[in-house]
């Protein structure tokens, strides 16, 4: 499968279209022997003025990647105890971004299956926290250009587009009635409720 970089200038420069559009792109890490590589299936915003957004009350060290120009990593630790991938969406000093909700697994599934072991297929990234356990994602990435295409790094194929449904936000305590999360439509690799989705194109 030819997997091409996706550039900057790909990336729209806004929080809720940028979230809309990686939907069936594509999320690669390059290891010493091969590559692990899957197809976005659901993403989440948290755009400009969201007050769930880790960026709503300013730059932090510990939230400075969200102001990076788009489309790069932000790595935080939640709960204690999962990462989540997120993503810069946009301008430079502008706090927001978007998660890394799931992926459906295409390539280097043996890496996967070995970090979580005994773990099928359509569970192996399927909700953020399985993703970046299934890819190998910490601390180190926060902050690492995803439109280098290189390391772990954004891409694209030439492929006919998929539908993309829209619904509710997931484990929220405010702001939950937003539709900002995005999804492969019929993909058995969406996380959460199923009764959540198909709300809409």
């Amino acid at each position: 499968m030819k997997i091409l970089p996706l550039h900057r200038d790909d990336l729209p420069l806004d929080t809720t279209e940028l979230a809309r559009f990686m939907i069936g792109k594509y999320l690669v890490r390059d290891l010493a022997r091969g590559r692990m590589a899957g197809r976005l299936v659901e993403i989440e915003a948290y755009p400009l003025g969201d007050s769930t957004s880790h960026a709503y009350k300013g730059r932090r060290s510990w939230n400075a990647s969200m102001f990076l120009a788009r489309g790069h990593a932000y790595v935080r630790l939640t709960y204690g105890s999962a990462w989540m991938l997120n993503m810069s969406s946009e301008a430079v000093d502008v706090g927001a971004g978007v998660l890394f909700r799931a992926v459906e697994p295409l390539e280097g599934l043996a890496a996967m299956q070995a970090q979580r072991p005994g773990v099928p297929p359509r569970d192996l990234a399927r909700g953020p926290g399985r993703l970046t356990q299934a890819y190998g994602i910490g601390a180190a990435f926060d902050g690492a250009d995803l439109c280098l295409g290189h390391g772990l790094w954004i891409g694209r194929v030439d492929e006919p587009a998929r539908p993309v449904g829209v619904t509710t936000r997931i484990g929220l305590s405010r702001e939950m009635d937003r539709p900002l999360r995005f999804y492969e439509l019929g993909s058995p690799f969406v996380s959460g409720p199923r009764k959540l989705l198909g709300e809409g194109q």
